[in-house]
């Protein structure tokens, strides 16, 4: 198992690495991945002249390692990922670039109560999701969870408020004899 400054690397590069195309000409490793038109690229450039900050090359390759990822990722994580599309990509520009990818709502931040965040991307979110965290592996399974959005807002209606953020993660370990899946089939937690 790799590890980078004591946190385990998470599965998901072998698909990263095929997902990007990667080509190694010259040094430069670049991306095949088109995101000029892209409405997400677009809002998170307009994010950024927003807030006063440039569009970089290192930004643009953390937000195509952050937003095209398949798999939740540290911020250890997300600085492999950018690097195989922008060799240059530093940890600090990693670490000051992730508050403002939270903030423009393209990728949410999930605490599991470590001593490091992890982050998921926003791309396929259409409804609430929960998080169920493998105790064994660390491994965070987001399950659609629709009846958690109708319950949080119908619970703040009745007190006369709305609802800013909610989250709900179910910690547990995998049966005897039973592995964790990779990805869960939506019929074996719905009905």
């Amino acid at each position: 198992m790799l590890v980078a400054f004591g946190l385990p690397a998470r599965d998901g590069f072998a698909s990263m690495r095929s997902n990007l195309n990667l080509m190694t000409e010259d040094k430069n490793v670049e991306a095949s991945i088109d995101i000029e038109g892209s409405d997400s690229w677009s809002t998170f450039k307009s994010f950024l002249g927003a807030n006063n900050l440039r569009v970089t090359n290192q930004r643009q390759a953390i937000f195509r390692a952050a937003y095209y990822s398949d798999d939740h990722f540290t911020a250890e994580d997300l600085l492999t990922k950018a690097r195989l599309i922008d060799r240059s990509v530093s940890r600090a520009t990693v670490y000051r670039t992730l508050p403002i990818l939270t903030e423009s709502g393209l990728i949410k931040e999930v605490d599991i109560g470590k001593d490091y965040l992890f982050y998921v991307s926003h791309r396929n979110a259409t409804t609430f999701k929960a998080q169920v965290i493998c105790k064994d592996t660390d491994r965070i399974i987001e399950v659609d969870a629709p009846f958690m959005e109708w319950y949080g807002k119908a619970v703040a209606a009745r007190l006369g408020m709305k609802v800013v953020s909610m989250r709900l993660q179910i910690e547990a370990r995998p049966s005897e004899g039973v592995e964790v899946p990779e990805v869960p089939s939506a019929s074996k937690f719905v009905g």
